[in-house]
């Protein structure tokens, strides 16, 4: 920028110089006082003096634009450079940064999937557990049950024993003295045609 600046300054001073110059020529001759000849001779003079002046400052014009002309075309080329790099490097940057954001989506989607298979896998295999466990509390509830009804039905059958054990033998002690009474007792005899009169 300040290469700008000072091109223009140098262009500025070099054409304030001329037109300067030209001025002070100008008004030299007009407001000296001096015979036509002479003051022909003279504007000859201050005339061949421009021509060589303005002829200095068009190579040194030439000069300067062709420095700048140079500089313009190299900076041009230095910033087409330098852009092309940059986009270069950011199109680099782009495809990595994607490429990494790829690459990190597919590892979270593989990490997931493992998660949800080992999750799955640790279900159904808690869900084994628990019904193997249910099941052995079944069968082992189940046991018990067939024991308590086992020991049950003995004890009933004890007591059932038991009961019919006096059964029978009150029954036994029911007939003996049955027996017993009727060993004892004179047997009657029933008449055999006895008729009903009460009828």
């Amino acid at each position: 920028m300040s290469e700008n600046n000072n091109n223009i300054n140098t262009k500025d001073f070099i054409i304030g110089t001329l037109v300067g110059t030209m001025v002070g020529v100008s008004a030299a001759l007009l407001f000296a006082p001096k015979s036509g000849r002479e003051l022909r001779g003279n504007i000859n003079q201050g005339a061949s003096q421009m021509k060589y002046r303005a002829g200095e400052w068009k190579d040194i014009a030439q000069e300067k634009s062709t420095n700048w002309k140079d500089k313009a075309y190299t900076t041009g080329s230095e910033l087409r450079q330098k852009a092309m790099d940059t986009t270069s490097q950011l199109s680099k940057t782009v495809t990595k940064q994607s490429q990494d954001l790829k690459d990190n989506v597919v590892q979270k989607a593989g990490e997931f999937t493992t998660n949800a298979t080992e999750k799955a896998k640790e279900l159904k295999d808690d869900a084994v557990q628990k019904s193997q466990e249910v099941k052995q509390d079944a069968e082992q509830k189940s046991q018990e049950v067939k024991k308590d009804t086992a020991k049950q039905t003995q004890e009933m059958k004890k007591t059932v024993d038991n009961q019919t054990k006096v059964t029978n033998n009150e029954d036994l002690k029911a007939k003996e003295k049955v027996s017993q009474q009727t060993a004892k007792a004179p047997v009657k005899s029933k008449p055999t045609n006895v008729r009903n009169t009460n009828k």
